[in-house]
């Protein structure tokens, strides 16, 4: 794939990727693809995405169900980062939320309001 070249990949090989409801625009995560990721969310139907904490490769909902049916992958002007709009299926949040930006910080930055929809309980969905 050409545009795999012009993508700006940091020191890890990795690109931040912005993922949005393509209905509502609603901002659900942030995750971070390598090429492969990119690679595949391009020439499938599902967002895929880098674990840095895990260190692998994953599809989002492979676990919990809650998939994100990719609608189109744009790219910022430095290229150094993707916007990835998708009809999400469920949460986008391991912990349970739709968005993983469900808790808004007060003027005073001392405490936060949980704001977000929860649609699911975490404990029922990964389990060990």
């Amino acid at each position: 794939m050409e545009i795999l070249d012009q993508l700006k990949f940091d020191s890890n090989g990795l690109i931040i990727a912005i993922v949005q409801d393509d209905d509502s625009s609603e901002v659900l995560m942030v995750a971070y693809m390598n090429r492969e990721a990119v690679q595949k969310t391009l020439a499938g139907d599902l967002a895929c995405f880098w674990s840095r904490s895990r260190q692998k490769f994953w599809v989002k909902g492979e676990t919990s169900g809650h998939m994100q049916i990719v609608r189109s992958v744009s790219m910022d002007c430095d290229g150094d980062a993707l916007l990835v709009k998708v009809k999400q299926e469920g949460g986008a949040c391991h912990q349970g939320y739709r968005s993983c930006f469900f808790r808004e910080i007060d003027s005073s930055g001392d405490r936060t309001t949980v704001t977000g929809e929860k649609v699911f309980e975490p404990d029922q969905v990964y389990t060990t």
